[in-house]
C-alpha cells in the first residue's frame, strides 16, 4: 500500500481509490509524562518495553512547576523547592524576567531495577518566568518555608508621576 503524503495526512483527505484503511497506520503506544519528558507505558500490546525502560531516567535538566499570580500592587511566584536548600537556589530577576535554578541531590544510592515506582525529579532543575509587567528589582523579597519558595515582587507603577520644583540659581 502506498503511505500517504504529508499533506494528505495533515488535511485528512483521502482520495476515493486508494484503498485508504486507518488500520494501515502504525498504531503508537500510550505516553506518559516522566520528568518533563514524553515516554512509552509499558503494556500487553509491546511487551518488549519492560517496566526499566519506562522508568529510565532522562540526564536533561528538570524543569521546575510553577504558580504566578498577581495582586493588585505585587506578582508573586510559588515553587515547590522541597529537599533544596535555600542557599543551593539561584534566583536571578530583572524587570521582566526571573530566572529560578537549583539542583536537588539523591541522598540513597538505589539500583534502578529495585525500583517499583520512580516519580521524583533528581538533579538540577531551573525556569525561566516570563513577567506580565515590569517589576521593582530592589525591593523583591523571597523566602522558603515548608519547601515553599515565595517570591514576592512589586510592580512598577509607570503612571505615578511626581513633580519637581525648580530651583532659581
Amino acid at each position: 500500500m502506498k503511505k500517504r503524503s504529508f499533506f494528505d495526512r495533515l488535511s485528512g483527505s483521502v482520495p476515493m481509490d486508494d484503498g485508504y484503511d486507518s488500520f494501515d497506520d502504525d498504531i503508537l503506544p500510550q505516553q506518559t509524562i516522566i520528568n518533563g519528558a514524553s515516554r512509552p507505558i509499558a503494556t500487553q500490546a509491546f511487551p518488549e518495553r519492560s517496566f526499566a525502560n519506562v522508568i529510565e531516567e532522562d540526564q536533561s535538566e528538570g524543569q521546575l512547576p510553577v504558580d504566578v499570580y498577581q495582586t493588585p500592587n505585587e506578582i508573586v511566584i510559588r515553587a515547590f523547592v522541597a529537599g533544596v536548600r535555600p542557599d543551593e537556589l539561584n534566583v536571578s530577576i530583572s524587570r521582566d524576567m526571573v530566572v529560578i535554578e537549583g539542583s536537588r541531590d539523591e541522598r540513597d544510592s538505589v539500583v534502578d531495577s529495585d525500583y517499583f515506582t520512580r516519580e521524583l525529579f533528581w538533579g538540577s532543575f531551573s525556569r525561566t518566568i516570563l513577567l506580565p509587567q515590569e517589576v521593582d528589582v530592589d525591593n523583591c523579597t523571597a523566602g522558603a518555608k515548608d519547601g515553599l519558595l515565595s517570591l514576592i515582587l512589586p510592580k512598577l507603577d509607570k503612571a505615578r508621576q511626581t513633580k519637581l520644583r525648580v530651583k532659581a540659581g
